[in-house]
């Protein structure tokens, strides 16, 4: 009996929200039901223990009692602690069960992605500030060179009371002067027309310091439950100081306002409220002032920014954004801070601010000054000094409001593949970031617009899985999905480079005809200039034999065979056996300086293709028939011995002689030509015209007797 009084006095405290008590009575239940660890959990959430709510929730959502929200506070409470990797796991049974839920689609932050996010990150220099207390400090408000913000702090209050959901005393408005270094010093009770007997706080200012908006509880009434909801009060500041506070429009005893952000003219107004019609538990909304002091109807600013969780303490920076804390967007756990660019009716997409200012536990409040290269947040995170600290920071790195990129690793049966890298490949081919798949197989980034990428899937035992795409859309998110396909222990492996830098070659056409069976496959090296292919129904001991055809436009083509016995489990670099370098041709070239061709020699006074000027010949056949569109200009060269006239003539026909060879062997024969030069390019210093005559022997002579070839076209576009 005693149990049952003591179990319905939890039920009161916790009908009631004073959630500090309901905890006391609760946890004297020797062995709760499911019902009563539920309330716990839910208690343990609300007061910011996460840890304890996370041990309470853990005993709910294995019975079959459990609803969707258990499931989505578990994973937010195991994010929170950092454990990611379950957090990841909770939050798909939280997406099968109602998947239409937006937090789904913003939970964008997996268990790699959060360990990497919280590594150290230079874009901000944090630090707890002096003037913080052991109770609640937060929500800094600039004004005029000081800074305003709530405290539950003892000192000016004349009455001390706690309020009954944490069992904290009440916050004030307090006001100090701003150092240079972000340090706030000579704190002081704001006004006394601001501080009554209850909640005061947070407040925002307009840009001349004379009209405020602040945040005050109902002690006027409650609403139908009994509850006191929160409040707007307006006061302008006059010659004498500052007026009676007046009570906005939009206040109601049935729902909450507050968290105010004015614009600097004050003509426009955002704030939080958990007011009937929003999308989750408090919503952002916006409202216009008029010049008579007169207020419209609260706007919600819709499912781009509020979710079905919580967003609240906004900031409006005249630069056009607008800052905001969420628990519903993915972050790193509990309230991250997240901010907007706002151009119009037209938003970007939502950035998280990123570590070090969001960790894993409540991180909200962030304010930005003017030139947006300091700022002020609050944090509930561990080594502070109070429930809730203020803390200062420089922002040393601007942010990037570009787009999303997020997707789902598969394997070729369709099944999510988790753990697994994924590489974010600029146009370049250089990784300008790496993430890991959660449990569901699913990879975001964050990404900047108007640009290409490669995102490119990475798993031990598979072959790598690539895409591309374009971030100039006007989504701001992505859908890139990515296919790895099994490793069947044996393949084979090519890396095609330029012959002269050794860069990787992309997008190359490799042709592979399979020489066993006839059969031939085409495939495109990715951004890495290489390429996989399994070789499925093959074991130890097999022979396998192919033709590989590369071809680039901007490059010669090439052709090689590539033979070998199976000796070895694993891969089978094709490169490393056969030279399959491309050179990169531009006409105009000479091919001699390109492929490894030799001058073509003639005998004094003939013609005759010799059995050495034959094999370069068939040299030229060859890259001729590779590449088909080639077109190539023969030239012939004589030596300066016998008349200007007779080693014209005999150039000539050196020329057709080379020309006729190759001619009869390449497809469109008409791609070849040939032109004498006689000896009007020696390539020494063996003249024997004019009065110049100079000594050389037989070897020196028969250097320019040659035959060179220049591509004169490639048939490009």
């Amino acid at each position: 009996m005693g149990q049952d009084k003591t179990v319905a006095q939890g039920d009161k405290h916790f009908e009631n929200y004073h959630y500090r008590k309901a905890i006391e009575a609760y946890e004297k239940v020797g062995e709760p039901t499911v019902a009563i660890q539920k309330k716990l959990a839910d208690s343990y959430r609300l007061l910011g223990n996460t840890g304890k709510a996370e041990e309470h929730y853990a005993a709910v959502v294995t019975d079959e009692s459990r609803d969707a929200d258990d499931l989505y506070y578990y994973a937010s409470a195991l994010k929170s602690n950092g454990k990611y990797v379950q957090s990841d796991v909770w939050m798909g049974k939280f997406q099968e069960v109602r998947s239409a839920d937006s937090r789904v689609s913003k939970y964008q932050l997996q268990s790699g992605q959060v360990k990497k996010m919280m590594e150290a990150d230079d874009r901000y220099k944090i630090k707890n500030l002096d003037i913080n207390s052991e109770q609640e400090d937060f929500g800094a408000a600039y004004y005029d060179d000081q800074i305003v913000f709530a405290s539950s702090r003892e000192g000016v209050k004349p009455v001390r009371r706690t309020w009954n959901w944490n069992g904290l005393p009440f916050l004030d408005v307090y006001v100090a002067d701003k150092a240079a270094d972000g340090e706030l010093s000579n704190l002081r009770g704001f006004h006394k027309h601001i501080n009554d007997k209850y909640h005061e706080g947070p407040a925002s200012f307009t840009s001349d310091g004379n009209f405020m908006v602040f945040t005050r509880n109902n002690y006027s009434g409650s609403s139908e439950k009994g509850v006191v909801k929160l409040q707007l009060f307006s006061v302008y500041k006059g010659s004498d100081g500052w007026g009676n506070p007046v009570p906005l429009p939009f206040n109601s005893a049935e729902y909450s306002v507050g968290h105010p952000a004015l614009n600097a003219a004050g003509d426009i107004m955002y704030f939080a409220s958990d007011m009937p019609g929003g999308i989750g538990g408090t919503d952002i909304y916006r409202v216009k002032r008029g010049g008579d002091d007169t207020w419209g109807v609260p706007v919600n600013l819709g499912g781009k920014i509020n979710t079905e969780g919580n967003e609240m303490f906004p900031f409006y920076h005249e630069g056009g954004f607008l800052l905001f804390s969420s628990d519903g967007h993915g972050g790193l756990g509990g309230l991250d801070n997240f901010i907007v660019k706002i151009e119009g009716e037209k938003t970007s997409k939502v950035l998280n601010m990123g570590y070090p200012l969001n960790d894993k536990k409540d991180d909200f409040a962030a304010v930005l000054d003017s030139a947006m290269a300091t700022g002020y947040f609050s944090s509930n995170r561990p080594g502070g000094k109070g429930d809730d600290d203020l803390y200062s920071f420089d922002l040393l790195k601007p942010f990037i409001f570009g787009k999303t990129l997020k997707g789902v690793v598969r394997d070729k049966k369709g099944n999510p593949l988790l753990a697994t890298k994924v590489e974010l490949l600029d146009a370049e081919g250089s990784v300008v970031a790496t993430a890991y798949t959660g449990v569901y197989g699913t990879y975001s980034f964050d990404v900047e617009s108007d640009k290409q990428f490669k995102p490119r899937g990475v798993k031990d035992s598979y072959f790598d899985g690539r895409n591309e795409v374009s971030s100039k859309t006007d989504d701001d998110v992505i859908f890139v999905d990515l296919e790895l396909e099994k490793d069947p222990g044996l393949s084979l492996y090519c890396l095609i480079v330029g012959h002269g830098d050794k860069t990787p070659i992309a997008g190359v056409k490799v042709t592979l005809q399979n020489n066993m069976t006839g059969k031939s496959e085409e495939i495109l090296t990715g951004a890495s200039g290489d390429f996989r292919k399994p070789l499925p129904g093959k074991k130890l001991n097999d022979r396998i034999s192919y033709n590989l055809t590369i071809e680039k436009e901007g490059y010669l083509s090439k052709s090689a065979t590539y033979n070998t016995v199976l000796d070895h489990e694993g891969q089978y670099d094709i490169h490393k056996s056969l030279n399959i370098a491309m050179d990169k041709i531009d006409v105009g070239a000479v091919l001699s300086k390109i492929i490894d061709i030799k001058p073509i020699y003639f005998d004094l006074g003939k013609h005759t293709i010799r059995k050495d000027a034959a094999v370069e010949l068939d040299k030229i056949v060859k890259v001729m028939n590779e590449n088909p569109k080639m077109k190539v200009e023969l030239g012939s060269h004589s030596d300066c011995r016998g008349s200007s006239k007779f080693n014209m003539s005999l150039s000539d026909k050196r020329a057709k002689a080379s020309a006729k060879y190759i001619h009869d062997n390449i497809t469109d024969p008409d791609r070849i030509y040939g032109k004498g030069y006689g000896e009007s390019v020696l390539i020494n210093k063996c003249e024997c015209e004019g009065s110049k005559k100079v000594p050389c022997t037989d070897e020196e002579h028969q250097q320019n007797r040659r035959t060179e070839f220049k591509i004169v076209d490639m048939g490009q576009d």
